[in-house]
C-alpha cells in the first residue's frame, strides 16, 4: 500500500486540500489534509469518490483526428502538432490570427492551462477568448470594475451578519468549510444568516432569515432594501464622505424608490424586508456572497450592483467581518473599466477580455467578415455547458478547425478536429488560482501523484511544442537562460529580466520559454509548476509586506525567488500574504481610491423596474426551469461517470407540490419536459423546497458515457439542449439558466 499523499479536491472553487492512498493508480482512499492552511481537513462526500475521475472509462490515451465520416483515427503526436500549427497557421495567414478563438484554459483547480496557453494565443495573434466565467461572473467583474477597481469578497469567518443571494454554500461552498460554519453561525446568538433565494435552500433551514422572492424578482427585492434604507437614513454618512464618491446623486434615486410596489412585485411581506433591512443597518459587520442563482438570472449585472451598494452604504468594506480586497498569485479576471471591449460581429462587451457566451455562436455562424473561423478548446466543454448545445454543435462545425485539449472524449471533443490527451489534475503539478482568503491567504501548488499513461501530456509540454511548430520559441532565448540557469536561479532572474527589457516580445512566449528552461531543473514532476516563478516575482513586488508577513524573506528578486522556493515546497500549500483589515482600501484602483457609488447605466437600468416585472411566462410555457441547480451527488462535468453518485442517479426535475397535483404527477413518474429550445424526458421529484411554479434540474447530468461492454447511454437530461442564446443579460450577455419559460407533462 501506498503513502498517503497531499492534493487537492478539483470539483469546485475552494479545492480543500486532501490525502489519498493510490494502488495501482487507483485513487482508493481519500481524507481531508489536515494540514491544508484553510480547509484544514474539512472534506465533504464529493471528493471521496475522485477516482471515478482519475479513471475515466472514456479516457483519450492518443491524440485524435476526425476522418471525413465523422470517425476518430489515432496518430502520432508529431503527426498531430505538425497538421494542427499547419491549419491554425493557415488560419492566421489567410484571415488573421483573431479569427481563431480561444474557449477554457481550466476546470476547477485546472488552471495552469490558462497560463500556458497565452503563449500559443501570442504566437498566433489570437485576440477573442472566453470561459466558464463568462456565463457567471461577467456582471459582478463589470460592476466590481465600476466602484471599485478591484475584486471584492466577504468575511464569513468574522461576520456578525451572513449574506447568501442566490447562493446555498450547504451544497455549492464557496467559503472554507462551508458546513461546519454554516452550523457556528447557526448556533451563535450574536450572528444571524439571511439567505435569498425562491428555493427553500439547505443553507435556508440554517438561516435566521429566509427570503423567497418570486424567481427572477431579485432586482426589486434588494432596490426595496436600498429604498427602506435611504428612506430611514440607515446610511453612514460619515464614512462614505472619507471612503466614497457620488452619495449625493446617489441618494435621491434610493429615497424613490417604491418600495411597497416592490416588494408586492417580488411576494416578501414590506414588514419583513424592513426588519431585515434594519438587521442589516445596524449589525457591526455584514458579508455578503452573490452566486449563480442571481448571476444567471434576470437583471443580474443590475443585482450586482444593488447588492454592492447594500454593504457600502452600511460600510462594510475594509472591515473585520465585511467585504475586503483579496490578494492574487495570478489573477483569474482583470478589473479595468477603461478596458471593456466589443466582439468584432455582435458589438458585445468583452469584460476583463471575455467574450460573452452566449454571443459565441453568433460570432461565428454568420457571414460578417469578421467573424471566427477556428477554435482551441482546452479543459473546457462549451457544447454541453453552454446555452443552446445544438447550435453550439452546428458553429463548431461551421469552422475550419477545432482543436481540444482534454482528458476525456467530451461532447465538445466529439465535435472537434483534433482531440490532443491531457494528463489528468492528479498526473501533473497542477494548481487552482482560485485564492480568495483574507486576511491570510493561501496557493497551493499540488504534486502529482498518479502516473499518467504514456501518451498524455501535461499542456505545458502542448503549449511548448506548438509554440515550437509555429515557430515561436527562438532557440538563442533557451540557450541562453540554460546557461545563466546553471549559475543559479538569481542569474537565472537577471538573465530573464534582462532578456525581456531587450526582446519585449518575447513575453508573449515567456511561460513556456520558463516551462523549456527552469521547467528543467525542477523537482521531478513539478516542470508545470515553471510559470509560477513569474508569478512569484510579481507578487514580491507588488505585495512585498504581505508576502513578508507570510513568512517569505528577502528583499528584491530574493523575496520573489523564497516566495517560490515555498510555493514548489508545500505539498499541502502555503500561505502566501498576510494582511491587515486596512490594506483593502489600498488595492482601490479608482478615481482619488474612492469608492464609486455612481455607474449611470445601472441607475438608468433601475428606473426601469418601475414598469413592473414580466416573468416571461405564457399559455404554451407556464412555468419557470432553473437549469443546473448544486447537490449532494452533483459535481462539475468532469466528473463523467454517473456510477459516483449514490442516489438521485438520473437527476430528477424538483416541482411544487401544488404544480405535482396540478399536473397529476408524482415522485418518481416520468415527465416530458420543453422549452422554447427543446425537450427532454425528465425523472419528476415532488418537493416543498421549490417555489409554486418553479422547477429545477442540477447540474453535471446529461453526458454520454460507455458501460462496461462500451455501449454509450446518456444519464440524466442535458440542461442546455433547453435554453436559449437569446435569454440573456442586456449588459455582459450572461445567460438566463435559472429563468427559462418552460412546460411539463406527465407520460407514461
Amino acid at each position: 500500500m501506498s503513502e498517503w499523499q497531499a492534493t487537492a479536491c478539483v470539483l469546485c472553487e475552494l479545492n480543500c486540500g486532501i490525502e489519498v492512498l493510490v494502488i495501482d493508480n487507483q485513487i482508493t482512499k481519500v481524507r481531508g489534509d489536515k494540514k491544508h492552511p484553510t480547509s484544514q481537513g474539512y472534506l465533504c462526500q464529493k471528493a471521496t469518490r475522485l477516482n471515478h475521475y482519475q479513471n475515466s472509462k472514456d479516457r483519450i490515451t492518443s491524440p485524435l483526428r476526425r476522418n471525413a465520416d465523422g470517425s476518430f483515427e489515432e496518430i502520432s503526436w508529431d503527426t498531430a502538432i505538425t497538421e494542427i500549427a499547419d491549419k491554425l497557421g493557415q488560419v492566421k495567414d489567410t484571415w488573421g490570427g483573431d479569427k481563431i478563438m480561444y474557449y477554457g484554459g481550466g476546470g476547477q483547480g485546472n488552471h495552469l492551462p490558462g497560463a500556458y496557453s497565452r503563449s500559443t494565443l501570442a504566437t498566433l495573434g489570437v485576440k477573442y477568448k472566453s470561459t466558464a466565467i463568462a456565463q457567471e461572473k461577467t456582471g459582478e467583474i463589470m460592476v466590481n470594475s465600476y466602484m471599485f477597481g478591484a475584486g471584492t469578497r466577504g468575511d464569513f469567518e468574522h461576520c456578525e451578519v451572513g449574506i447568501f443571494l442566490g447562493k446555498n454554500p450547504w451544497q455549492s461552498h464557496g467559503i472554507p468549510r462551508a458546513r461546519v460554519l454554516l452550523h457556528e453561525m447557526h448556533k451563535d446568538p450574536d450572528r444571524k444568516i439571511i439567505v435569498i433565494d425562491p428555493r427553500k435552500s439547505e443553507t435556508a433551514d440554517l438561516a435566521d432569515y429566509h427570503l423567497a422572492p418570486k424567481p427572477g424578482t431579485d432586482a426589486w427585492l434588494i432596490a426595496a432594501m436600498l429604498g427602506v434604507m435611504a428612506q430611514e437614513d440607515w446610511v453612514e454618512h460619515q464614512w462614505l464622505a472619507e471612503h466614497a464618491q457620488g452619495l449625493e446623486a446617489l441618494l435621491p434615486e434610493l429615497i424613490g424608490i417604491p418600495v411597497a410596489q416592490f416588494c408586492e412585485i417580488c411576494g416578501i411581506d414590506e414588514a419583513i424586508v424592513r426588519e431585515v433591512t434594519q438587521v442589516i443597518a445596524e449589525a457591526e459587520s455584514v458579508a455578503m456572497y452573490e452566486d449563480l442563482g442571481v448571476q444567471m438570472n434576470r437583471h443580474s449585472t443590475l443585482v450586482s450592483y444593488l447588492e454592492k451598494l447594500l454593504w457600502v452604504l452600511t460600510a462594510n468594506f475594509g472591515n473585520k467581518g465585511g467585504q475586503y480586497c483579496p490578494t492574487s498569485i495570478a489573477p483569474i479576471a482583470t478589473f479595468n473599466a477603461g478596458k471593456i471591449g466589443r466582439t468584432p460581429v455582435t458589438g458585445s462587451r468583452i469584460v476583463s477580455g471575455l467574450v460573452p457566451c452566449n454571443v459565441i455562436t453568433e460570432e461565428i455562424l454568420t457571414d460578417h467578415p469578421e467573424r471566427m473561423r477556428a477554435m482551441i478548446v482546452e479543459s473546457g466543454n462549451p457544447v454541453h455547458s453552454l446555452a443552446d448545445s445544438a447550435r453550439m454543435r452546428e458553429a463548431l462545425r461551421a469552422l475550419e478547425c477545432v482543436v481540444v485539449i482534454d482528458i476525456a472524449m467530451t461532447e465538445t471533443a466529439r465535435e472537434a478536429d483534433y482531440v490532443l490527451p491531457a494528463a489528468t489534475q492528479f498526473e501533473k503539478a497542477e494548481a487552482t488560482f482560485f485564492n480568495f482568503e483574507f486576511p491570510r491567504n493561501y496557493f497551493h501548488l499540488r504534486h502529482p501523484v498518479c502516473e499518467a499513461p504514456d501518451e498524455a501530456l501535461p499542456e505545458p509540454e502542448i503549449h511548448a511544442r506548438l509554440v515550437e511548430a509555429l515557430g515561436g520559441m527562438p532557440e538563442h532565448a533557451v540557450e541562453e537562460l540554460n546557461q545563466a540557469l546553471a549559475t543559479g536561479r538569481l542569474q537565472f532572474a537577471m538573465a530573464f529580466q534582462g532578456m525581456l527589457k531587450k526582446q519585449p516580445r518575447l513575453i508573449n512566449i515567456a511561460p513556456v520559454l520558463l516551462y523549456r528552461t527552469l521547467g528543467k531543473v525542477l523537482p521531478d514532476g513539478m516542470q508545470s509548476g515553471a510559470v509560477l516563478w513569474a508569478s512569484a516575482h510579481m507578487a514580491a513586488v507588488k505585495h512585498p509586506e504581505s508576502v513578508k508577513r507570510a513568512g517569505s524573506e528577502g528583499d528584491g528578486p530574493l523575496l520573489g525567488e523564497s516566495l517560490f522556493e515555498r510555493i514548489i515546497s508545500s505539498p499541502s500549500g502555503m500561505i502566501f500574504t498576510d494582511d491587515p483589515y486596512s490594506e483593502s482600501g489600498k488595492r482601490l484602483r479608482v478615481p482619488d481610491g474612492k469608492i464609486q457609488l455612481l455607474i449611470p447605466e445601472l441607475l438608468q437600468e433601475l428606473a426601469t423596474l418601475n414598469k413592473g416585472f414580466d416573468p416571461l411566462t405564457s399559455e404554451e410555457f407556464p412555468l419557470l426551469l432553473a437549469a443546473g441547480e448544486r447537490r449532494s451527488f452533483t459535481a462539475n462535468t468532469i466528473y463523467r461517470d454517473p456510477d459516483w453518485r449514490k442516489k438521485d442517479i438520473s437527476g430528477a426535475l424538483c416541482i411544487h407540490p401544488s404544480d405535482a397535483a396540478r399536473l397529476n404527477l408524482a415522485s418518481g413518474q416520468n415527465a416530458k419536459l420543453k422549452t422554447h429550445s427543446g425537450e427532454a424526458m425528465v425523472t419528476v421529484e415532488v418537493s416543498d423546497r421549490m417555489y409554486p411554479g418553479h422547477m429545477s434540474l442540477p447540474n453535471g447530468l446529461g453526458l454520454m458515457y460507455p458501460d462496461e461492454s462500451g455501449q454509450e447511454h446518456l444519464t440524466g437530461a442535458p440542461p442546455n439542449e433547453l435554453t436559449s442564446v437569446g435569454h440573456r443579460d442586456a449588459f455582459v450577455g450572461t445567460p438566463w439558466h435559472k429563468h427559462i419559460p418552460a412546460s411539463l407533462e406527465a407520460v407514461a
